[in-house]
């Protein structure tokens, strides 16, 4: 079951824009520790954007679906004047509103000048996906016009691209359902506090193709195979012989030491930019020994150091 199969691609979650126009866009006035949170999400049509948007709600996020860009600073506005009563605001935005596309860039501007706490989650799939998803509640791409489905998601891909680069977070729907996305959602929401800075450290095998969703990538076969040592073949990187047996190879640990130190220095540099989520891939071939070893050994570190770490092993077992 697919992330969409209980939604339409055209997402259809959250509560309508009942914005007026009219209403004042300035904060002046407001105490800025009245100024709600903002979550902004955005992504491709079909890809979980309903789903996102309704575990936020669950969470008890006031969810507008569909808003204009250029009403977000009136709509955050009216959460500071809410005396407390709005103080976490997710608002969806897509291509539906594609007339008023334009002047999110100038709204986030806005949203920056006025010391407002935003954050830009990005849902992502890939075109099987996607295709498949629209295929199956028979209904058309909302920018394929007169075109195939697939004219329809690479003209939103190419509108979002520069918001899927400005994005906090980017989440890969293509093999999660439902309940999976959800989790995904609470695992990055759902805490009480906010942490300094998330991450997620992810095995892959570089066959089965790269994680889109990655920010750093680390490649972990300039280490020896221990797919051809038959006592280790049939496990993985989880088993302590295994795990002992990558680390005991050359250049190793020195890897290890060398990358958490890099990781460090680009942690403090993404803390300083407000960026509160990570995602680190490590791959080998299968996704089976070496990247798993090397993803439970970094992820330990990061959590050692204060970092809120959640481990996936996107491909093991698929062998």
């Amino acid at each position: 079951m697919n992330v969409n199969e209980h939604e339409e691609p055209q997402d259809q979650g959250g509560e309508d824009a009942q914005v007026s126009p009219d209403a004042p866009a300035d904060a002046a006035g407001v105490p800025e520790t009245a100024i709600p949170e903002l979550v902004i999400i955005s992504g491709m049509s079909g890809a979980g954007r309903s789903t996102a948007a309704k575990c936020l709600e669950d969470l008890g996020w006031f969810v507008v679906d569909n808003l204009p860009p250029a009403l977000i600073p009136t709509m955050v506005e009216l959460g500071a004047r809410s005396q407390g009563n709005v103080a976490r605001i997710a608002v969806v935005v897509d291509v539906r509103g594609r007339r008023f596309f334009d002047n999110l860039r100038e709204s986030l501007a806005d949203l920056a000048a006025k010391h407002v706490t935003r954050r830009i989650v990005f849902l992502e799939s890939s075109d099987e996906a996607l295709v498949r998803r629209f295929e199956s509640v028979r209904r058309p791409h909302p920018l394929q016009g007169d075109g195939r489905i697939v004219d329809g998601i690479d003209a939103e891909r190419e509108l979002l691209r520069e918001l899927r680069g400005d994005a906090d977070l980017v989440i890969d729907t293509s093999s999660l359902n439902v309940h999976e996305l959800r989790a995904k959602m609470d695992a990055q929401f759902a805490g009480e506090e906010e942490p300094e800075l998330r991450a997620t450290v992810m095995s892959f095998g570089f066959k089965y193709g790269l994680p889109v969703d990655a920010d750093l990538v680390a490649d972990m076969r300039f280490l020896p195979n221990p797919h051809w040592v038959p006592e280790l073949r049939p496990f993985t990187g989880l088993n302590e012989e295994v795990s002992a047996y990558v680390f005991n190879q050359p250049g190793a640990k020195e890897f290890l030491d060398r990358y958490a130190e890099l990781l460090r220095l680009i942690a403090a540099g993404y803390r300083r930019e407000g960026k509160r989520y990570v995602t680190i891939a490590i791959g080998c071939t299968g996704g089976k020994h070496r990247s798993v070893a090397t993803s439970e050994k970094l992820a330990a570190r990061l959590a050692a150091e204060g970092v809120e770490t959640v481990v996936v092993h996107r491909d093991m077992g698929r062998e």
